[in-house]
Formats: structure tokens, sequence, C-alpha cells
């Protein structure tokens, strides 16, 4: 109990320490109403969300390399595992050189939320896309580096953004909306059923996809989305542990050291797939840009 109290004293720590960044200067459209409520934060939990924001979380430059991922925690669109699905995933990544980006976006199914997970909380991530494609320069990114990595409701979101056409968009645009919103990459942590099957699978960025073999609710949806992609010519690794269900997060909730170490195996992918090497400006070989 000691040591989970440290565990967690240090999280908080370190998020109150990272900056949290607006998406949208005049708040997000289709939030007027309630733009100016607080959040919620239950234990590491956060809900009534109506101001989405990125938390950066910057990797050391000592081994920075330009690499970018915009993190999407899950927790049912009724709140964010902010902690385990989204600072410690962040940290993760940082080890392996890549600047995170923690989204806070609108909850669907909070108590009382007018929003959609289709049309709001999706146009959360593509704008996230957007935001930090425009302040690369700032965070010193690659904006041909840039993926989204996405937990349980959170992994819906990246196929709905990652595999599947963009809806018309609400509010005025701006200069951010000028540029692209699909990720030059995606991974998906135990994804649910939204947006799958995909509807835009030939146009999809390479993918790593890793669930629990016994995930009822979705581990079919992952294997279903490897095949279309793997079908469509797409290049996806996936990964089913045995004997795991839902929400074993980076693997800080499983005793199973194959479950412990997945996070090992996204870093190798990471590596092969070129994305942490610098390309001055351009995508890894064989990799097309992402068009606006």
């Amino acid at each position: 109990m000691r040591n989970k109290l440290l565990v967690m004293l240090l999280l908080c720590c370190a998020q109150a320490g990272a900056q949290q960044l607006a998406l949208w200067p005049d708040g997000a459209p289709g939030s007027e109403a309630r733009r100016s409520e607080s959040e919620k934060v239950d234990n590491t939990y956060v809900s009534n969300v109506h101001a989405p924001s990125l938390t950066v979380v910057k990797a050391n430059p000592r081994h920075a390399n330009g690499a970018a991922v915009i993190i999407v925690p899950g927790g049912g669109h009724r709140m964010l595992v902010f902690q385990n699905e989204g600072m410690v995933a962040a940290r993760s990544l940082n080890r392996a050189g890549v600047t995170a980006f923690v989204l806070k976006y609108r909850l669907a199914r909070d108590q009382g939320s007018g929003y959609s997970v289709e049309n709001d909380a999706a146009a959360d991530l593509r704008r996230a896309v957007r935001w930090v494609r425009a302040h690369a320069a700032d965070y010193g990114i690659d904006p041909h580096r840039l993926g989204v990595m996405g937990f349980s409701a959170g992994g819906e979101l990246v196929s709905l953004v990652a595999d599947n056409p963009e809806p018309p968009r609400a509010g005025k645009p701006d200069a951010i909306d000028q540029l692209s919103a699909r990720p030059d990459f995606q991974v998906l942590v135990y994804p649910g059923p939204l947006g799958s099957p995909a509807k835009a699978v030939q146009n999809a960025p390479p993918a790593f996809i890793v669930a629990g073999s016994n995930d009822k609710c979705c581990m079919p949806p992952a294997l279903a989305l490897y095949q279309q992609l793997v079908g469509a010519g797409v290049s996806a690794e996936l990964h089913l542990y045995a004997d795991t269900d839902h929400a074993f997060n980076m693997g800080q909730r499983s005793e199973r050291l194959s479950d412990v170490h997945w996070p090992d195996r996204l870093h190798d992918w990471l590596a092969d797939s070129g994305w942490l090497i610098p390309h001055q400006g351009q995508p890894p070989q064989g990799v097309p840009s992402p068009a606006p």
C-alpha cells in the first residue's frame, strides 16, 4: 500500500509539473453552454470535460528524437483513466525519446453529457493532431512522425480518426484546421468496437494493435481491424496475449510477464518502422505524407 501511494504521489506531481494546453482558443465548438464548468477529479480519474486540452510530457532532450504521440485514455466515454492510460503511457514513450501529449476529450456518456463519440470526442482528437502539427517546431517535433495511441474507448477514437472518413466539421475553421488530421501511425490498446469495421482502411496509417485473448469486448474488434488493414495492404502488427482480459494498461495491472513487457514490443515496432529516426522533415521511407 505504501508503495502504491508513493507511485500515485509521484504521478500527481508529474502531472502538476506538465503543461496543459487548450485545443481551441475560444472553446470547442458545441461546448458553449458548459465550457465554464470545472473538470471533476476522482482519485486518478477525470470527468466533466468541456474544454478539450493536451498535457505535454516532453522527452529528455538528451535522447529526444523528434517523434511524438498523442495519447487518448480510455474510460468508457464516461471518464478518463488519466494516469494509468495517460501519464504512465507518456513516461513510457519518453524513455524511447518520444514526446507525448495526453488528450482530455469530451465524454459522450458522462452524466448529463450532450456530446457524441463520433462527432465531438473524435473531433477533439482530430483537432489535437492538427494542433500538434501546427506547433511542431515549438516542441522539437517532426510533423511527419506524429502518432496517436488510444486505450479502450480512446482506441475507438483512434480508429474513428485514423481508419474512417472525417465527417463535416462544426464551427468556424481557423488556420490550424487547414492541416491534416491523419496521424502518421496508430497504436490501439484493447480498442472498443466503435469505428470497426473501418470505412477508409485503404488510406489508414501503419498500426500496432494489442489486446488480451480473453477480452470479449475488445479482442474481436482488434483482430477484425488487423485483418482489414492487412487485407488493404497497410502495415500492421498484432499482439494478443493469452489468459489476459481488458484494461491491463501499460502492464502495471498484470502479474503476467508478457503483459508487463508489452510496451517493449511497442518500442520495438516504433524502432523497426523508422518512427524513432529523424528524417529531415520527411516521413520514413515507403510511408506517404499525410494529406490535408
